[in-house]
């Protein structure tokens, strides 16, 4: 916003001393030709310099406008050094959380230590995140972080995050890990089999995983570019949904028979998330 303010704030100030010049009658600093012809190829040549004033005014408008809206996509930018999220009702309201008296904020709201995850599990993994629900002093900077852990075969299953891009790298182990691309770029997959040192990205929204394809453990951590990526897991959401999609919409959406959908729904989706 602040940006598409200047550029109006300097469209007008430009147009205003157009204005002025032509009012006043002083195009030019240099002397009028007092004949008929000349005076018109003078103001000609005026009025095609103003014009192309204007458009170089018109374009950087054009293009302050479309930073400030590209910038405004993602979590915004802070107004101060930090807002320490507060559960308390009388704080001020910024982005989704309150913000702690910053008299009263301490290192503490800024440290969280992160234990390896259970991966004991259906699923063999376990996701340990450090949002902005575990990390006050996350509020408001647009970053998070998650530590994944998988056991022999384990399996972060296919999910999206609503609000931020991931990047991972391998501590330890061997991940094989993918996304898939939207409908409109034909739900393209690209995966990699990753090692020790190996990073990968996942763009923001797109349904991704990892698998853990070696015989021993495997660690990764992944960087999230929002303080509150969210996080959907394609299968629970479509068949641990509260209350239950309609089985009607299920079968036609996977094209399988009744009892198919029935099944998947009475099992018990296992929510590596913690």
């Amino acid at each position: 916003m602040r940006c598409w303010w200047f550029g109006a704030r300097l469209w007008w100030v430009e147009a205003h001393k157009i204005r002025m010049r032509r009012d006043t009658g002083s195009h030019s600093s240099k002397p009028r030709i007092q004949n008929g012809n000349g005076c018109e190829r003078v103001t000609r040549v005026e009025h095609e310099s103003e014009r192309k004033t204007m458009k170089v005014v018109y374009f950087l408008v054009a293009i302050l406008a479309l930073t400030s809206s590209l910038v405004s996509a993602y979590d915004p930018s802070p107004l101060q050094d930090f807002c320490v999220a507060a559960k308390e009702k009388d704080g001020v309201f910024v982005n989704g959380k309150f913000c702690k008296d910053p008299k009263l904020v301490k290192a503490e709201d800024f440290f969280r230590h992160v234990e390896p995850g259970k991966t004991d599990n259906p699923v063999g993994s376990n996701v340990t995140q450090v949002f902005v629900d575990q990390l006050p002093g996350l509020n408001t900077l647009g970053i998070a972080l998650a530590r994944i852990d998988f056991a022999p075969k384990g399996l972060n299953a296919p999910h999206t995050h609503p609000r931020g891009t991931e990047i991972l790298i391998v501590l330890e182990g061997t991940l094989y890990v993918g996304f898939v691309t939207s409908n409109q770029d034909g739900n393209r997959l690209f995966t990699k089999v990753l090692n020790k040192g190996d990073v990968f990205v996942f763009p923001i929204g797109l349904i991704h995983f990892q698998l853990n394809v070696g015989y021993g453990n495997a660690v990764a951590i992944a960087g999230l570019s929002s303080q509150n990526p969210g996080a959907i897991t394609i299968a629970n959401a479509l068949f641990k949904a509260n209350p239950p999609i309609s089985s009607e919409v299920l079968t036609k959406a996977f094209q399988v028979d009744k009892t198919i959908i029935d099944y998947l729904q009475k099992q018990s989706w296992y929510d590596n998330n913690n």
